[in-house]
């Protein structure tokens, strides 16, 4: 009963708010986590459900030493489910207005500076098709900023060499976002010269494959770009998220409005966006309290 109503929210969101996926694919993961709490513990309707469950439930999470960001997304996904069975009359009473979500410590996220980025990009410099779609792979995010996921589901089509951008594609979200000229070079090279041949008589639509000419994966590209960072002596822990981060934070840096940022990161609150300035502002205060004499 309760998993059918978490089924008809998700059908909802998808259909109303037209969430992404992944954002579907959170909101299912948490829910079916609540569900299944409120099984264990005898509660078999939502019409049962009290706030005693729901704080036990919270509680349970904390004993757990799940982080608070987890508990504020959890918090979210029962209040956002519980906003949707009163619309719909499953509900009488919202017994998620009890729940507060924790307070959550913002960390600046980790950045490479622009040599690292240079060293990482430079080492796929060989002449082998692997070499060249990986050097086309790291180009492009970086030049991009856009998420693993978004890169390893680009297809050939939405890609526009003669206009320099991609049409990146999250649920029923589209954004365009643009790239250079270094990057537009790694990309006419691979499609020129490596996709062809990798794909070995494949028919495929996908951007970027593997060595066996299918998709490439996100496991596949995460030990390629770990792979590369050691080769580059960059010490860091450097994930496919971390040159996102440094697009996002090397363009406010150079004077890039936020807004522009959002939205080629395809953020829809600019508040989240908000942190790379906040990381440019720490920068300068370092900079400052190590370059000014009376710093």
């Amino acid at each position: 009963m309760m998993q059918k109503v978490v089924e008809g929210f998700i059908q909802y969101i998808h259909d109303v708010k037209k969430a992404s996926v992944n954002t579907e694919l959170s909101y299912k993961r948490d829910l079916g986590k609540v569900c299944d709490y409120l099984t264990a513990h005898g509660v078999t309707s939502f019409a049962d459900v009290r706030e005693a469950h729901l704080e036990g439930y919270m509680s349970y999470l904390e004993e757990n030493h799940f982080s608070a960001a987890t508990i504020s997304r959890n918090v979210a996904s029962v209040k956002a489910l519980y906003h949707y069975m009163l619309r719909e009359g499953i509900v009488t009473e919202d017994v998620s207005a009890v729940l507060r979500s924790p307070k959550i410590e913002k960390k600046l996220p980790e950045i490479m500076s622009t040599q690292e980025v240079v060293r990482l990009l430079e080492q796929p410099s060989g002449d082998s098709l692997k070499e060249i779609r990986d050097k086309a792979m790291l180009e492009l995010l970086y030049a991009t900023g856009i998420r693993v996921t978004e890169l390893i589901s680009l297809k050939i089509t939405d890609v526009n060499i003669g206009m320099n951008f991609i049409m990146c594609r999250d649920g029923n979200k589209e954004r365009v976002v643009p790239f250079g000229n270094v990057a537009k070079q790694a990309m006419v090279r691979y499609i020129d010269q490596a996709r062809e041949a990798m794909m070995e008589g494949e028919l495929s639509d996908v951007l970027f494959v593997n060595c066996s000419g299918q998709p490439m994966s996100r496991q596949g590209f995460w030990k390629l770009i770990k792979h590369y960072a050691k080769k580059a002596g960059i010490e860091a822990d450097i994930t496919p998220h971390t040159l996102r981060h440094s697009f996002a934070a090397h363009l406010v840096e150079n004077g890039a409005d936020l807004r522009s940022v959002q939205e080629m990161l395809g953020h829809s609150d600019i508040s989240t966006t908000q942190i790379y300035a906040n990381l440019n502002h720490k920068r300068l205060r370092e900079v400052y309290a190590k370059t000014h004499p009376r710093g």
